[in-house]
């Protein structure tokens, strides 16, 4: 483990060489406090959104309209 500022911190987990400012497919991992699922339930193997998380896709959609 490396030290930075006296403090410990986890190494990063990003593939060396890889340009991860291109066009691609990322998989995201959201963790919620207390696993609490405030986006959404995954019911018959498909993602039925809560009002959150169809806030959450819209802003993530709207993404490329601000970069």
């Amino acid at each position: 483990m490396v030290l930075y500022k006296n403090k410990y911190r986890i190494e990063s987990t990003r593939l060396p060489g890889w340009n991860y400012g291109g066009s691609g497919w990322y998989f995201v991992t959201i963790c919620t406090k207390d696993m609490v699922c405030y986006f959404g339930k995954v019911i018959g193997g498909e993602m039925k959104l809560s009002v959150s998380g169809c806030k959450v896709v819209s802003c993530w959609l709207d993404i490329p309209s601000h970069f």
